[in-house]
Parts: C-alpha cells; structure tokens; sequence
C-alpha cells in the first residue's frame, strides 16, 4: 500500500517546533519568569497549531494509509532513516501529546513548582513535547528508539529536581527500570534486523523502516521470534507499565510535580502500548500468537493487582498511580486479544486513559497546593471548602471506573467482549478457555474500581472538612481558579465528548487495526 506524501514538511515542523522554544528561551535570562513562560506558552500553542492543520489535512477516507510520509538516509553504514508518517492509529496519540503539552503550559502559569530553575523545568516540558510526538511519528526502529529515549532524561530530571521527599530514589528507580528495558529492546531491534535481513530475498534492501519488516518480518522462524518478542516484550512492558515491572511507576508518580504526573501518565505509559501495536504485534505475527496467552494473564494480574493496591493506599496521587496499573491492564488485555475490536479497545483506552487520569493528577497536585498534604483522611469536606473542585474530582472518578457515557467506558467493555473471543488463531491453539476465565476475573476488576473510587470521593469529598483552612498554613482555601479552568475544561470536554460519540476516534483507527488483526484471522474458520 503506497503511502500519501502530500504536505510532508508539517510533521517534521509539528514535532521540532518545540525544539525552537527551548532555543529561545537559553538567551532570556532566568531571572525574566513571566517572558520564558510567554515563550513556552506561546511554543507549545504554535505546535498544538501545527498539530491541528495536520488533522484538518488528514484524509479519513484513507486512515489506513500512512500520510505526511517521508524518507531520508540519516546513517548510511547502519540503513538508518528518517522516514515519518501518521495514520488513524498514531493520529490521536501524535495530537493528545500536543493537547496536554499546551494544558500543562497553561496550569504551570501559575504553579510553577519549587525549588528550582523555571527556565529549565519549561525547557524540559519542551524537549519531552519532542520525544513524545517524535515517538509517535517514527517509522523506522532507530529513529523509534532515539524519540523512545529523549523523553527519558527529562523525566528524569523532573522527577529528581522538582519532586517530593523522595524524589531522588524514585527518579533513580524510574531511570534504571526503563533503561534496562530499553536495552534489551534496543538488542531486540538489532536481532529483528539481522535475523529479518538474512531470511530476505533482497538482502541488500535490508533497512530498519517499518514497512520493510511489515514486508519480511513475518518469514522469521518461529522459534526465533518468540525470543526476539520477548526482548520487545520486557522493553514495552517496562513502560506500560504492565505487572510485574510496575514498581517503577506509583514511587515516581507520588514523587514526581503535579506536570510530571499528568505528561507521564497522559502520554509517557501509552509509550509502551503503542510499541505493542506498532511494532511487536504486526513485525512478528506468529510470535505474538505464543506470547499473546501469557500476555493476557499479565493484564489480568495487573488490574487485580492494581486495584487492590489502590484499596490499601492512604495518599491520594499514590492511589491514583495504582489506578494506572488496573487501567493499564485493559489496554494490554484488548491488545492480548489479536483481534480488531481488542486493538481498537486499546487504542480508545489509551486516549480515554490519558485524559482521564491527566485530569485526577491534575486535581490531586491542586489539592496538595491548597491543604499542602495528600493524606486521605486529612481531606475530608472538599465539597464544602471547595465545591466546584469536587464536584470535577466526582465526575473524573466515575469516568475513571468506567461510567456508561464517559470515556472510560468504551476502553473497558469491548476489551473485555474482546477477550471473551479471542482472535481464531488463539482458539485454534486451544486457549478459548483461558480467555474467557481472564475475561471473568477482568470483570471483576471493573467492581473494584468502582469501590476504590467511590470510597476515595467519600472520604475525601464528603462529610465536614477534616481541619480548616487555617490548620493548612491559608488564610483561604480557594476553589477552582482561570487557570485551573483554563487547562482542564478541554480534558473534561473530551471525556464527555468521546463517551458519547466514541465512534469519532474508533472509526480513525479501525482501519488501520483491520490490517493488523488480518494477519491473525484463520481463512475458513
């Protein structure tokens, strides 16, 4: 399928764009908060311009298809290229990225956190805003992994300067896990290219694009894709994070500055899923058929896991990290499923979960601002010192357990159908019935988000406040602010938006799914 290359230059500018931003802003000096905030502000705004052009010129009747597509050697002695492109999978993703840049700008105005240098935590914001479109532009393994690891150091650096009392050990923790699973997806890659080459009838057209090991990939011998799977396998799982590398993530979310939290788990995690999708699942079919059992009890691990370990938190950005754990597990479990309504799940629940749980991060750093602690029982009353606030933080909670009508639903339920029929070639393999006792205790799962979330609201929420405003070092606990409203109102917009209208992202991506959940349907079966 020949890719669409009209208006090729709009994602090279949509994703170096930022880059220009940070240039700027090393010649005003550090001291001139309010221009380097001007300058972020208006960077991030430009590329979340950028960003919208390229959807209006996006062709949906060809979602399919990749479109802005572009080649270039880069390094001639190894075949790497630059080669780009979007399609209906990576669309939403390459936007979102954008949308909670401009929205974290936008709250940071007024929350710049302390101590530190805000000149280099806007800096880092920008740089990350490159790693994460970058990511979800690439089409070819190497220039994948460098956008896969720019966002590493910024984090990084995020987490370790501007974090809690902890920040240093979880910073360290967050680096060191997700750097181990790099490389052993880095030394995947290299296999998956070497072992790809020698299978070709071309070997000299061996490069590291995607479309050449769409091409070939599948020809690799069994056995020896299920262990270059499992190299890709623990570098995505990592990120995710699915069960058991998970440990990384509630450590680095309950350290981490409010913007941290919202850019790691509104974008950060989907990382990882969407290397699944776009990499794992599609270059090697027949090894994601061994791995794809194993996968799902993985997932269902996680989403019982997580939400019991939500139940047993008392901190509530910590509990909200847990969260992400059981979310998590659905997205993996829908992808687990080889199948189109599984992937198309996924690929909703990644968007649904970014905007989501973005927002509970978003309203758990607003907390801590104004009572200057996360202690659940020390929060009581919210909805009478600051109505507004808990009213949002109610609404963001029953999306999050996946309320009919809200986002959250629709990443939720068709995984869960999905699991309940496995792609043919998962039933021919005689796992029809493990599937669908995963598919039970998922569901399971669903009724303990339900009880951590409504008992999180409860006792933070409701009741008489807990201490007054003068306990918590204000003379005035205010509620939802302009900047506040400013930054969160397109996010709460959205949840509703797709939980009504789900079809608006479902029928971008499932063309491009149906392409890849062909390859596992059984002919006559």
């Amino acid at each position: 399928m020949e890719p669409i290359q009209d208006l090729q230059w709009l994602l090279s500018l949509g994703t170096f764009l930022p880059l220009v931003g940070v240039l700027l802003m090393l010649f005003v000096p550090k001291k001139n908060v309010d221009l380097i905030k001007t300058v972020a502000v208006g960077t991030a705004l430009a590329t979340l311009a950028v960003g919208v052009v390229t959807a209006l010129k996006f062709d949906y009747d060809q979602s399919e298809k990749l479109q802005y597509f572009t080649t270039n050697n880069w390094i001639k002695p190894i075949r790497a290229t630059y080669t780009i492109g979007v399609d209906g999978i990576s669309l939403p993703l390459y936007l979102l990225s954008m949308v909670i840049t401009v929205l974290v700008m936008i709250y940071s105005w007024n929350h710049v956190p302390s101590p530190g240098n805000p000149k280099a935590f806007f800096i880092l914001m920008l740089v990350l805003q490159t790693g994460m479109a970058g990511t979800f532009i690439a089409q070819d393994l190497i220039l994948f992994f460098v956008f896969f690891e720019l966002v590493l150091l910024p984090m990084y650096f995020m987490i370790g300067v501007w974090g809690g009392a902890n920040r240093q050990y979880a910073s360290l923790k967050f680096f060191l896990y997700t750097m181990f699973g790099s490389a052993l997806m880095l030394v995947a890659f290299i296999a998956l290219f070497v072992v790809t080459k020698n299978n070709a009838s071309d070997p000299e057209s061996a490069n590291f694009t995607f479309q050449w090991f769409n091409e070939n990939g599948p020809d690799v011998a069994r056995n020896t894709a299920v262990w270059i799977f499992a190299g890709l396998f623990v570098g995505f799982a990592v990120k995710v994070p699915m069960f058991p590398f998970h440990t990384w993530l509630p450590d680095a979310h309950t350290e981490a500055p409010t913007q941290g939290s919202v850019i790691l788990a509104a974008i950060l995690l989907k990382l990882g899923t969407y290397g699944f999708v776009r990499i794992a699942i599609p270059f090697l079919p027949q090894a994601a058929v061994k791995w794809a059992p194993a996968i799902a009890v993985l997932a269902v691990i996680g989403i019982i896991y997580g939400a019991l370990g939500c139940l047993a938190q008392t901190d509530m950005k910590r509990l909200i990290a847990f969260s992400s754990v059981a979310h998590m597990g659905f997205v993996m479990l829908g992808i687990s499923t080889l199948t189109d309504l599984g992937i198309n799940a996924a690929l909703f629940g990644m968007v649904a979960h970014g905007l989501i749980t973005g927002m509970l991060f978003f309203i758990a750093g607003s907390v801590k601002e104004r009572y200057h602690t996360l202690e659940i029982k020390q929060l009581t009353g919210m909805l009478k010192q600051m109505p507004k606030m808990g009213w949002i933080f109610g609404f963001c909670a029953m999306a999050s357990l996946g309320l009919p009508g809200l986002a959250g639903f629709w990443g939720e339920f068709p995984a869960l159908l999905s699991a309940w029929s496995p792609s043919q070639l998962l039933v021919a393999n005689g796992h029809e019935g493990l599937f669908r006792i995963l598919t039970t205790i998922a569901a399971l799962g669903t009724v303990l988000a339900a009880g951590y979330l409504l008992w999180l609201f409860q006792r933070t929420a409701m009741g008489e406040p807990a201490m007054a405003a003068s306990d918590h070092g204000h003379d005035d606990i205010h509620d939802v602010n302009n900047f506040e409203w400013a930054s969160w109102a397109p996010l709460l917009v959205a949840i509703v938006v797709l939980g009504i209208v789900p079809k608006l992202l479902l029928d971008l991506s499932d063309p491009g799914v149906q392409l890849i959940s062909d390859i596992f349907k059984v002919s006559g079966k």
